[in-house]
């Protein structure tokens, strides 16, 4: 986005000055955990160190969310935790594969 601040410079034609706004998109960063004792000291250490002005935290605990298994298979979640952001999966330790959270 543009912002366009315009003046007459002194001679016949206005001199115009562009600014840049920087964007306020934040990356989107979705943390999917089962709720055991690894995935929560995760949530703690990685999730919540992300930084708030750049990342739009998304916590989901798929014990208690089962119909959102398919959509962290989908973005190639195997096992939790899992952290995706900006669509890339990063597995953090192991506490559980995704097959044990769909019994």
């Amino acid at each position: 986005m543009a912002t366009v601040i315009g003046g007459a410079s002194g001679g016949s034609s206005p001199s115009i000055f562009i600014f840049l706004e920087r964007s306020t998109m934040k990356t989107p960063a979705t943390f999917y955990h089962a709720g055991c004792p690894v995935c929560v000291e995760a949530e703690h250490q990685i999730a919540e160190a992300l930084d708030p002005d750049r990342y739009e935290v998304e916590l989901v605990h798929l014990g208690e969310q089962k119909d959102r298994i398919a959509a962290a298979e989908a973005a190639g979640v195997k096992s939790v935790p899992a952290l995706v952001i900006n669509g890339a999966p990063f597995h953090i330790n192991f506490g559980a594969p995704m097959s044990a959270l769909k019994s």
